[in-house]
């Protein structure tokens, strides 16, 4: 009786072991399942001795017993049988399948637990990996950069996961329902990148711990190093604060660099979709090398497709909308649309931004030349 309460007491403590590891509870659900396919064959060989029944009717007679189904077309008559049941099956049968049961409880348990707090090896290929998080309003971040990339065709079903230790007790429900997993760990870690599946990840997005740090470009710099000992760099976006530091990143020849801007995500979703196109959306956030100029030109009927010939014959930049007279933006408009307008929008170069003057002289020489042009015809 006193091993049976050992035996007990040790189950239970491995049961409630605070560390437990799914290893640990699997082998434990093993060794117990084997325990029990001891008893039950122990079970069914004395009953083939000792009742003289045949295999499959003793291995019924067990299963039926240890369940407490019993069905009573089957049962012990001697009381070598009857013993040999209240040894075998009450008293360590069931017993055994109850920690059966439970420590398979405590596996899955365990494993929800796990993917719950970022713990759990993903096997997930051709995914989009998100490396760190923002310093501020990280799930409001990532709520809008996440449904914006399940906006775009290409993405609407590619697996998600993020790399930080910024969510300690699982993702908020909102990740969660756009299909999002979480890795708990860091990217300056190997064992962490390996969990995340790094070698598989169709793009890798490195992001800047702290957009107001330059001290953040160093830990993003370690990560791509290590990116590029992976030969992953040709998947790589990654967020540099300083500009001073992009040598760096590029020289790494990392795929695409890019200043964080937290109040627009879709600039990263630009840059997996179109790549490039990341490049102009900078440009106009950061007043680099191009930015958007508001010019007042009066204009009344004239076809878009020449407005835009006009502008960028003369070297003055590229037109992306016009302003109505009552005010309303219209952006990019078909070709052939007659434009009636007080103001274009043109992109211009930062270097070199034309005066209003000129734009309004450019669109008036090029209309004045094509009406004398069809008057002499």
């Amino acid at each position: 009786m006193n091993k049976v309460t050992r035996f007990i007491r040790q189950r239970q403590r491995v049961r409630h072991a605070v560390y437990q590891t799914d290893a640990s509870i699997q082998r434990s659900v093993v060794k117990t399942a084997l325990t029990l396919a001891s008893f039950v064959a122990l079970h069914t060989l004395a009953m083939v001795l000792l009742e003289g029944l045949p295999v499959w009717s003793s291995l019924w007679l067990t299963m039926t017993t240890l369940t407490t189904v019993g069905y009573g077309d089957l049962s012990a008559q001697t009381m070598a049988g009857q013993a040999a049941t209240m040894v075998l099956m009450f008293g360590c049968g069931i017993t055994v399948m109850t920690f059966l049961i439970s420590d398979y409880v405590d596996f899955r348990i365990a494993r929800r637990e796990r993917i719950r707090t970022g713990h759990w090896d993903w096997n997930m290929a051709e995914h989009l990996l998100f490396i760190n998080a923002p310093k501020y309003n990280r799930e409001a971040y990532f709520l809008r950069l996440i449904s914006q990339i399940r906006e775009s065709g290409e993405y609407v079903e590619a697996p998600i996961m993020l790399l930080n230790e910024d969510f300690p007790d699982g993702l908020p429900d909102s990740l969660r329902q756009l299909g999002v997993v979480h890795v708990t760990g860091l990217a300056s870690r190997e064992d962490d990148l390996r969990r995340a599946g790094v070698d598989r990840a169709g793009h890798i997005i490195v992001l800047a711990r702290d957009e107001y740090s330059a001290d953040s470009d160093s830990y993003t710099f370690d990560i791509a190093h290590r990116l590029y000992e992976h030969h992953l760099c040709h998947r790589v976006i990654a967020e540099c604060v300083e500009d001073a530091n992009r040598a760096r990143l590029k020289a790494l020849d990392i795929r695409t660099v890019l200043r964080p801007i937290r109040s627009y995500p879709e600039i990263i979703v630009r840059a997996m979709v179109a790549p490039g196109a990341e490049v102009v959306i900078e440009d106009m956030f950061t007043h680099a090398n191009d930015h958007p100029v508001r010019y007042p030109v009066w204009l009344e009927g004239e076809r878009w497709a020449d407005v835009v010939n006009a502008v960028v014959q003369s070297n003055l930049g590229t037109p992306l909308a016009y302003v109505t007279k009552e005010g309303h933006v219209e952006a990019h408009p078909d070709g052939d649309h007659a434009v009636h307008a007080q103001s274009l929008i043109v992109l211009v170069h930062t270097e070199n931004t034309p005066t209003a003057r000129e734009m309004q002289r450019a669109v008036e020489v090029h209309f004045n030349h094509h009406a004398a042009a069809f008057d002499s015809q």
